[in-house]
């Protein structure tokens, strides 16, 4: 039925991706109307920004250790469902404490999503592509914030904040339908995949064996693979990573209001363009990675150079942008900074796939999502208590920039390729 059922995958997920972060972006781009409405300050709001990351954070190992008990193709279908459901249910707010408990919840339901994304990857993908798929499917989160603005800004003036949430929660669950007819978690478990696709797949990954960096996976317990540097490394380069992407998500839209003086109409099309350019870096990331690992011949040497270049020039791009006092240098630095960040997008869950056993894919996506996502609750409340405190957002752009900053040189100094018959992860 479908001729690549494999790329169709990568293009729901891809699409999923994008209603992830439609959804998720939807309140940072109506607070100016939130906060009339309900009367909500800013340290409220960044109460409520980092209530979010409680839930998802947690979900997101829970959800990886259900997606290798239950398969990609359950997890992320009921995910997304439920998420959608909790996100239409924001209309319903009050004040304060019902929407930090939506939140909450919306959290939860949204947590699966990187950890199911990339056990299905494993699935279908040999490991010499997994980091382009998982570049080309993660690329729909900043296309997803970059078409919130126009469409959330239009939707939101045009009937009203809460009508708003409620539109879009339509959505995720027409996704969510077509998932469940055309999605499987293998090419064996597959209605719709050709044989001849299905025989591609299994001799693609029977060749990948000889076209790797020495990197041998041994099955292990989950314990084992949370116990190695690597993996630890890993974790906390994603929490940097994650804690610039998640302030640019909860606050960027709001500085441009209240430090730059833009009404929402311009505001929401000037978040546009730090997503387009962020879109583009996300895209290639992972190209570029198996394209250096085609010339060296290692892997883990192509996603350390990624993430040691992109993370540096990330957070200096961003401390910077919180120095500069026009509108247009400040987003030309935020998307230069968004760009080369999500350059580095793909490779946290390639590492994993490098390195990690099929049964322990989901798990251990998990654990490094639970640790990115940290950063969603702790970067949020930091920036909402330097705002409130000192009137400016100048230090909290500069701590985003330092945070990014230490993640670089750990992967410098940490990741390294394994000694030949070495497990790769007793480094």
């Amino acid at each position: 039925m479908f001729k690549n059922l494999r790329w169709t995958l990568v293009l729901l997920l891809f699409l999923v991706y994008m209603i992830n972060y439609l959804d998720r972006v939807a309140l940072s781009l109506t607070v100016p109307l939130i906060e009339k409405d309900l009367l909500l300050n800013t340290e409220q709001f960044g109460l409520i920004f980092g209530s979010f990351f409680f839930g998802y954070a947690l979900f997101n190992f829970i959800g990886g250790l259900a997606t290798d008990k239950f398969g990609p193709k359950r997890v992320l279908g009921v995910a997304v469902g439920m998420w959608s459901l909790f996100c239409g249910m924001t209309a319903l707010a009050t004040g304060f404490w019902s929407m930090l408990v939506l939140r909450v919840l919306f959290g939860m339901a949204e947590g699966p999503i990187c950890a199911s994304a990339n056990k299905a990857i494993n699935g279908w993908f040999p490991k010499q592509q997994a980091a382009t798929a998982m570049g080309l499917l993660s690329a729909g989160s900043p296309l997803g914030g970059a078409i919130a603005g126009p469409i959330i800004g239009y939707l939101a003036l045009a009937f009203g904040w809460r009508p708003a949430f409620v539109i879009i929660c339509s959505i995720g669950i027409v996704w969510m339908l077509i998932w469940f007819f055309v999605a499987a978690d293998t090419p064996a478990k597959s209605q719709h995949v050709s044989t001849q696709e299905r025989l591609l797949i299994e001799q693609l990954k029977e060749q990948e064996a000889n076209a790797r960096d020495n990197l041998t996976q041994s099955q292990h317990g989950l314990g084992y693979y949370l116990r190695q540097p690597i993996i630890i490394v890993t974790a906390f380069a994603f929490f940097c990573y994650n804690y610039i992407l998640f302030f640019f998500l909860s606050w960027f839209p709001a500085w441009l209001v209240q430090a730059h003086g833009l009404d929402i109409k311009t505001m929401s099309m000037t978040t546009v363009i730090p997503w387009i350019v962020g879109f583009v870096g996300l895209a290639l990331g992972g190209w570029i990675s198996d394209k250096i690992f085609t010339i060296t011949g290692k892997l883990l040497l192509s996603r350390k150079i990624v993430l040691v270049i992109s993370l540096l020039v990330a957070a200096i791009c961003v401390a910077l942008a919180g120095t500069v006092t026009d509108v247009s240098s400040a987003v030309l630095l935020m998307s230069v900074s968004l760009f080369f960040l999500y350059i580095t997008g793909a490779i946290y869950w390639a590492i994993i796939q490098d390195v990690v056993h099929k049964s322990r894919v989901g798990g251990i996506s998990g654990f490094v999502h639970l640790v990115g996502s940290i950063s969603g609750i702790v970067g949020p409340i930091v920036t909402g208590f330097i705002v409130q405190n000192t009137g400016k957002f100048d230090s909290a752009f500069i701590l985003a920039g330092a945070v990014a900053a230490l993640g670089a040189v750990l992967v410098l100094f940490v990741i390294k390729s394994p000694k030949p018959g070495k497990i790769p992860l007793s480094v």
